[in-house]
Order: structure tokens, then sequence, then C-alpha cells
């Protein structure tokens, strides 16, 4: 028996790009088979929905409503909800795991941090990094940014850019090049995409950290 995740997704709460709610999300995901899914919003720092004018505290409350609402109600239809967060570092993607709403209130201002010390903080408080389409190329992107020494793992299939040639493949030799853990995500925007990918496993993801501990054993495969 295999058990299917996203580990790369966004809803209309926490995500200016968003374009369904976090309950409709994981309605849509449970309905396709779906275990479990890892809310990703877009952070302050990246193409975030909520305004960064208002304080500290209530930004983060508002911005982590997309992961609540998708938590409630995957908890009523049986699908595992975790909590993450996309980091952008000038228009780079890392999307961070194994930290929690408590986490971002008590570190005002990690938005604008630099990004080295940043990670440097996640890490000493048990996050984990993936970065994200590391290979992307858009108009928004004025040239790629890597960061082999302070991330986890690589995003080496998105199934967002599974039509741009060479993106997804650049990424898995990348990985390779620096002996980096393997994974994929499907960065789903809303229940009509139809790009959604996943990593299916042989054991359940309990908590973050069984995440990290597959990919960094190896035991994920990428459905593409």
């Amino acid at each position: 028996m295999s058990y299917k995740y996203e580990t790369h997704m966004h809803t209309s709460e926490g995500s200016a790009c968003g374009r369904s709610t976090g309950a409709e999300m994981a309605r849509s995901y449970k309905e396709q088979g779906y275990t479990g899914i890892f809310v990703t919003d877009h952070f302050f720092n990246g193409n975030c929905a909520v305004d960064r004018s208002l304080p500290w505290a209530e930004k983060v409350e508002l911005f982590c409503k997309g992961y609540e609402h998708a938590k409630a109600e995957g908890d009523k239809i049986g699908l595992q909800v975790f909590f993450g967060f996309e980091y952008g570092v000038n228009a780079a993607d890392f999307l961070v795991y194994n930290l929690d709403k408590a986490w971002l209130l008590a570190h005002p201002d990690i938005d604008k941090q630099d990004a080295r010390e940043a990670f440097r903080m996640m890490h000493e408080d048990g996050g984990f990094i993936v970065q994200g389409h590391p290979f992307r190329e858009r108009p928004y992107i004025d040239h790629i940014r890597l960061f082999p020494r302070d991330v986890d793992g690589v995003e080496v299939f998105n199934g967002g850019q599974r039509h741009d040639e060479g993106m997804n493949d650049r990424g898995k030799l990348y990985a390779q090049m620096y002996g980096l853990p393997e994974t994929a995500g499907s960065d789903s925007h809303s229940v009509t995409d139809n790009f959604r990918c996943s990593i299916e496993t042989e054991e359940r993801i309990e908590k973050p950290t069984d995440y990290l501990e597959m990919m960094k054993a190896g035991k994920i495969q990428v459905v593409e």
C-alpha cells in the first residue's frame, strides 16, 4: 500500500495568486485520493495575500488562515494537513516545514532577515527547507539563486512547469551534483489546476520530520 502526498500548494487566504480556499483545496485533494497535503502559502517576502502594513501578529494570524481552514476541513473528511510556508529570496522560493504559527509569531520580521541567517534560525528550531523549482525562468526572475549548503532537499519536479523544457531536468541535475535529497510538488493554486503531481510513500507521514527522513533515505516516489 502506498500513501499519496502533496508537498507544495497554495490557498487564496494566504497567497495572492491562490484561487481556491484552504477548505476547497482540502476537499479536492481528498476526492483525488490523497492521504495528506502540506499547505505552503507565499510568505510576506513573496506573493502573499496579506497586507504587509499590518502589525506582525495580525499578519501572521491572517497568513495562517488558509492552512487552518484546510486543517479543519481535513479533520472532518480524513485528510492529513500539515503547515508550511514558501519563503521568498529575491524571487527564489524555499519551502519551509516543521515550524508553526507560534514560531512565526516569535520571529517578527523574519521575512526581512538575511536569507542565510533566516535559514540558520529555522534549522536551529527544527525546521527544514526544500528549494522549490530552482531553475524556474520567468520575466520577474532576474537571475537564478541557489543555496545548496543551506537546504535539506530540492524540488526536482514541479507540476506547474512540466511543460517548461529542461527546468525540472536541471533541478534534478542540481540535486545530484550536490547530493541533495529529491522531492516533488504540484505548486497547485486552484481546484481547477490540471498539473497536479505528488509524492508517494510506503509509510504514512505522521509528522513533517517523517517526510524529511523519507526524503533523505530516498523513500519517496515522484508521481508526475
